[in-house]
């Protein structure tokens, strides 16, 4: 599936050049010195492009810290000024987008909490109709890529081309070291619809503590993602909101001066040719796999005609669990992850049984021309 949109390189508009494109502050702004301060400290690093607050908080339950409100908006016009910084903060509604175009808040986001809504998408993307503002969609909070491209489409039908997606992972009752679970297979399909969509990577979301940041940021890069946006507080220690997931001035240029950044493009004609070859290999494999899971999925579907014929069912549980236990064995032995290993016995699995139930399910040739002779 291709995803049709109009977008505007983001080169012509994201502040800054190279790599990492930077986003950072705080997760929200508390008071004006605490904002002020920590945008002094990023401004003085010279690795931050934009400089980012939440204005409004959507807290899952009433009493906690909701943000500023309005007179935050002007805590982040005096950002610009004494920083030379542009800003952005998180739009949920239409009087949000109306006051950030007041106070003339440079980018704005729309959070995971209002993406998962096409309702409230559909709202702030008529409000922005007839503007030139950027927007950063970050993705909806299940898993879901429909719902995320269904907002990027909304936001660009409305006459945003200078457009951008934000991967802050997703929650999930999975259990998981990290707060929201990268499942990095979504943002690599989006990129896949849409080259030319660039997206950016929200590791203080995903990790939900400041340990686990320098390697979910390294993994964007090492994915080609176009840049970083890190929560940082002055104070994290004493944040309103998120103190976990925030990093000090002084940890986020430790990050940032320690990352990998690896080259999308290749130049080098030697390595080019060797891994063309590499990647011959490969394909060859990929057939010879392919091939193979379709000879098995033709033996299950025999292996149903047998259980057809003698009333037996689909599913037959100590089988499949013996296939699970020896498979797992041999697939750590060369060097998979059991991960890996159940999740493709998984899909096997499910197939043959969907091989099997088409065979069971179908009427015996007796029974079909009676069918057809009504």
């Amino acid at each position: 599936m291709h995803l049709d949109l109009n977008i505007t390189p983001i080169e012509e508009w994201f502040p800054g050049k190279g790599k990492p494109r930077l986003i950072s502050g705080p997760c929200s702004a508390e008071n004006e010195k605490q904002l002020l301060s920590t945008a002094t400290e990023l401004a003085k690093t010279g690795n931050v492009h934009l400089i980012r607050a939440g204005i409004w908080k959507p807290r899952t339950r009433p009493g906690t810290f909701e943000g500023v409100g309005e007179k935050g908006l002007k805590w982040l016009q005096k950002v610009k000024s004494q920083t030379g910084l542009p800003v952005t903060t998180e739009v949920a509604n239409v009087k949000h987008v109306e006051l950030c175009l007041k106070y003339g808040i440079d980018i704005l986001w729309i959070g995971a909490r209002t993406s998962v809504n096409p309702f409230s998408v559909q709202e702030i993307a008529d409000a922005l109709r007839g503007t030139d503002i950027p927007v950063m969609v970050k993705n909806p909070m299940n898993p879901d890529l429909q719902l995320w491209i269904g907002a990027l489409e909304r936001i660009n039908d409305a006459g945003i081309t200078k457009l951008c997606a934000v991967h802050r992972g997703f929650s999930t009752f999975d259990r998981s070291p990290f707060k929201n679970t990268p499942m990095w297979e979504i943002p690599i399909e989006l990129k896949t619809m849409c080259s030319s969509l660039p997206i950016f990577c929200d590791p203080s979301h995903i990790a939900g503590n400041r340990e686990l940041i320098p390697m979910i940021s390294q993994k964007a890069m090492d994915l080609d993602m176009d840049g970083l946006m890190i929560e940082c507080h002055f104070s994290p220690q004493s944040a309103l909101s998120d103190s976990k997931q925030q990093v000090t001035p002084s940890q986020l240029t430790k990050i940032i001066d320690e990352l990998i950044i690896r080259e999308s493009k290749i130049t080098n004609k030697q390595f080019e040719n060797q891994l063309e070859q590499l990647r011959t290999t490969i394909d060859e494999i990929d057939e010879e796999i392919i091939q193979g899971i379709s000879l098995r999925m033709n033996i299950a579907e025999r292996i149903g005609e047998y259980k057809k014929e003698n009333k037996v069912t689909i599913l037959q549980i100590n089988r499949w669990e013996d296939i699970v236990n020896k498979r797992l064995s041999e697939g750590l032995a060369l060097g998979l992850s059991e991960n890996f290993v159940k999740g493709f016995l998984k899909l096997v699995h499910e197939e043959s049984i969907r091989r099997q139930a088409e065979v069971m399910n179908i009427p015996s040739e007796e029974t079909a021309v009676k069918f057809e002779k009504g």
